[in-house]
Protein backbone atom coordinates (compact mmCIF):
# COMPACT_ATOMS: atom_id res chain seq x y z
CA UNK A 1 0.00 0.00 0.00
CA UNK A 2 1.23 3.66 -1.03
CA UNK A 3 1.14 5.98 2.03
CA UNK A 4 -2.12 7.83 -0.07
CA UNK A 5 -3.78 4.27 0.11
CA UNK A 6 -2.80 4.15 3.56
CA UNK A 7 -4.04 7.44 4.69
CA UNK A 8 -7.35 7.27 2.48
CA UNK A 9 -7.77 3.67 4.43
CA UNK A 10 -7.04 5.46 7.85
CA UNK A 11 -9.73 8.11 7.77
CA UNK A 12 -12.73 6.10 7.80
CA UNK A 13 -11.56 3.95 11.06
CA UNK A 14 -10.84 7.67 12.46
CA UNK A 15 -14.00 9.15 11.71
CA UNK A 16 -15.59 5.51 13.14
CA UNK A 17 -13.50 5.74 15.81
CA UNK A 18 -14.28 9.36 17.16
CA UNK A 19 -18.49 9.19 16.18
CA UNK A 20 -17.89 6.32 18.91
CA UNK A 21 -16.20 8.52 21.27
CA UNK A 22 -18.82 10.74 21.05
CA UNK A 23 -21.64 9.06 21.27
CA UNK A 24 -20.00 7.31 24.83
CA UNK A 25 -19.71 10.67 26.23
CA UNK A 26 -22.98 11.85 25.15
CA UNK A 27 -24.36 8.67 26.58
CA UNK A 28 -22.54 9.19 29.81
CA UNK A 29 -23.66 12.55 30.35
CA UNK A 30 -27.54 11.25 29.32
CA UNK A 31 -26.80 8.74 31.98
CA UNK A 32 -25.79 11.12 34.69
CA UNK A 33 -28.66 11.41 37.25
CA UNK A 34 -29.64 15.17 38.69
CA UNK A 35 -28.41 16.19 42.20
CA UNK A 36 -30.99 14.65 44.49
CA UNK A 37 -33.10 17.63 46.33
CA UNK A 38 -32.88 17.21 50.29
CA UNK A 39 -35.79 18.48 52.40
CA UNK A 40 -33.72 19.15 55.78
CA UNK A 41 -35.30 20.91 59.03
CA UNK A 42 -32.92 22.40 61.71
CA UNK A 43 -34.46 23.31 65.21
CA UNK A 44 -32.35 25.28 68.10
CA UNK A 45 -32.59 24.13 71.40
CA UNK A 46 -31.89 25.80 74.85
CA UNK A 47 -32.03 24.49 78.07
CA UNK A 48 -35.07 22.25 76.68
CA UNK A 49 -36.93 24.71 74.51
CA UNK A 50 -37.48 25.13 71.16
CA UNK A 51 -36.07 28.79 70.41
CA UNK A 52 -35.41 29.03 66.50
CA UNK A 53 -35.46 26.88 63.58
CA UNK A 54 -34.27 26.76 59.93
CA UNK A 55 -35.70 24.85 56.92
CA UNK A 56 -34.74 24.29 53.29
CA UNK A 57 -34.64 22.06 50.29
CA UNK A 58 -30.70 21.90 49.09
CA UNK A 59 -29.13 19.65 46.81
CA UNK A 60 -26.87 16.83 47.82
CA UNK A 61 -23.36 18.50 46.87
CA UNK A 62 -24.55 22.16 47.79
CA UNK A 63 -24.79 24.82 51.07
CA UNK A 64 -27.62 26.93 52.52
CA UNK A 65 -26.77 29.66 54.56
CA UNK A 66 -29.22 31.55 56.70
CA UNK A 67 -28.51 34.09 59.57
CA UNK A 68 -31.30 34.60 62.17
CA UNK A 69 -31.23 37.68 64.59
CA UNK A 70 -32.61 38.22 68.10
CA UNK A 71 -32.56 41.95 69.37
CA UNK A 72 -32.29 41.61 73.22
CA UNK A 73 -32.12 44.78 75.57
CA UNK A 74 -31.47 44.26 79.08
CA UNK A 75 -32.23 45.87 82.28
CA UNK A 76 -29.50 47.01 84.42
CA UNK A 77 -28.25 49.44 87.08
CA UNK A 78 -29.53 50.03 90.51
CA UNK A 79 -32.14 51.87 88.96
CA UNK A 80 -32.63 48.87 86.58
CA UNK A 81 -33.17 50.29 83.48
CA UNK A 82 -33.06 49.54 79.97
CA UNK A 83 -29.34 49.15 78.69
CA UNK A 84 -28.63 49.05 75.30
CA UNK A 85 -29.83 46.11 72.61
CA UNK A 86 -27.25 43.16 71.46
CA UNK A 87 -27.67 41.25 68.67
CA UNK A 88 -28.19 37.68 69.28
CA UNK A 89 -27.19 36.77 65.94
CA UNK A 90 -27.34 33.08 65.06
CA UNK A 91 -25.75 31.95 61.59
CA UNK A 92 -26.39 28.22 60.28
CA UNK A 93 -24.81 26.27 56.84
CA UNK A 94 -26.56 23.17 55.88
CA UNK A 95 -24.99 20.81 53.10
CA UNK A 96 -26.26 17.40 52.24
CA UNK A 97 -23.10 15.18 51.18
CA UNK A 98 -24.97 11.87 50.69
CA UNK A 99 -28.99 11.31 50.47
CA UNK A 100 -30.70 7.89 50.00
CA UNK A 101 -33.48 6.43 50.87
CA UNK A 102 -31.68 4.76 54.06
CA UNK A 103 -29.67 7.69 55.35
CA UNK A 104 -29.27 11.52 54.65
CA UNK A 105 -25.63 13.09 55.69
CA UNK A 106 -25.44 16.32 56.46
CA UNK A 107 -22.41 19.06 56.95
CA UNK A 108 -23.23 21.38 59.57
CA UNK A 109 -21.51 24.72 60.54
CA UNK A 110 -22.50 27.09 63.27
CA UNK A 111 -21.88 30.43 64.64
CA UNK A 112 -24.08 31.97 67.80
CA UNK A 113 -23.67 35.13 69.67
CA UNK A 114 -25.77 34.21 73.08
CA UNK A 115 -25.89 35.49 76.69
CA UNK A 116 -26.16 33.30 80.27
CA UNK A 117 -28.88 32.93 81.74
CA UNK A 118 -27.82 34.09 84.92
CA UNK A 119 -28.24 37.47 86.03
CA UNK A 120 -25.17 39.15 87.18
CA UNK A 121 -24.87 42.25 90.57
CA UNK A 122 -21.95 44.48 90.70
CA UNK A 123 -20.40 44.92 94.20
CA UNK A 124 -23.02 47.38 95.24
CA UNK A 125 -25.80 45.08 94.18
CA UNK A 126 -26.78 46.49 90.78
CA UNK A 127 -27.61 44.71 87.74
CA UNK A 128 -24.83 43.75 85.52
CA UNK A 129 -25.51 43.21 82.03
CA UNK A 130 -24.93 39.73 80.70
CA UNK A 131 -21.62 39.70 78.29
CA UNK A 132 -22.74 37.74 75.38
CA UNK A 133 -20.44 35.05 73.66
CA UNK A 134 -19.44 33.46 70.82
CA UNK A 135 -19.78 30.11 70.18
CA UNK A 136 -19.25 27.87 67.03
CA UNK A 137 -19.28 24.67 66.00
CA UNK A 138 -18.69 22.54 62.85
CA UNK A 139 -20.33 18.97 62.57
CA UNK A 140 -18.92 17.34 59.41
CA UNK A 141 -21.83 14.52 58.75
CA UNK A 142 -24.02 14.13 60.67
CA UNK A 143 -26.04 11.32 59.91
CA UNK A 144 -29.64 10.94 59.62
CA UNK A 145 -32.47 8.65 59.19
CA UNK A 146 -35.05 9.91 56.45
CA UNK A 147 -37.96 11.78 58.47
CA UNK A 148 -36.37 10.90 61.92
CA UNK A 149 -34.77 13.41 64.18
CA UNK A 150 -31.00 13.47 65.21
CA UNK A 151 -29.34 15.65 67.41
CA UNK A 152 -26.31 17.36 67.73
CA UNK A 153 -25.07 19.03 71.24
CA UNK A 154 -23.20 22.61 71.23
CA UNK A 155 -22.93 22.94 74.66
CA UNK A 156 -23.88 20.62 77.66
CA UNK A 157 -24.81 23.36 80.47
CA UNK A 158 -25.36 26.77 81.53
CA UNK A 159 -26.86 26.95 79.17
CA UNK A 160 -27.83 23.42 76.99
CA UNK A 161 -27.74 23.98 73.79
CA UNK A 162 -28.51 21.86 71.09
CA UNK A 163 -29.43 21.30 67.50
CA UNK A 164 -32.40 18.60 66.28
CA UNK A 165 -32.26 17.61 62.76
CA UNK A 166 -34.41 15.75 60.47
CA UNK A 167 -33.87 15.16 56.78
CA UNK A 168 -35.53 13.28 53.97
CA UNK A 169 -35.27 13.17 50.20
CA UNK A 170 -37.55 15.78 48.25
CA UNK A 171 -38.62 15.47 44.54
CA UNK A 172 -36.32 15.92 42.00
CA UNK A 173 -37.03 19.54 41.39
CA UNK A 174 -34.68 22.24 41.10
CA UNK A 175 -33.54 23.11 44.73
CA UNK A 176 -31.96 26.31 45.75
Amino acid sequence: MTKTNRTAFLYPIRSALLLSACLAASHGVLAQSAPQPVDWELQVVRDGQQIDSFSATTNVGQARTDTHHDVVQNRVGCADKPAGDIDLQRTVTVSPTHASADDITLAIDAQETIEDDASRTSTSGCKVPPTPRQVSGSHPGLVVKPGEWAQWQIIDSNPSLAYRVRASLAPSAPAE
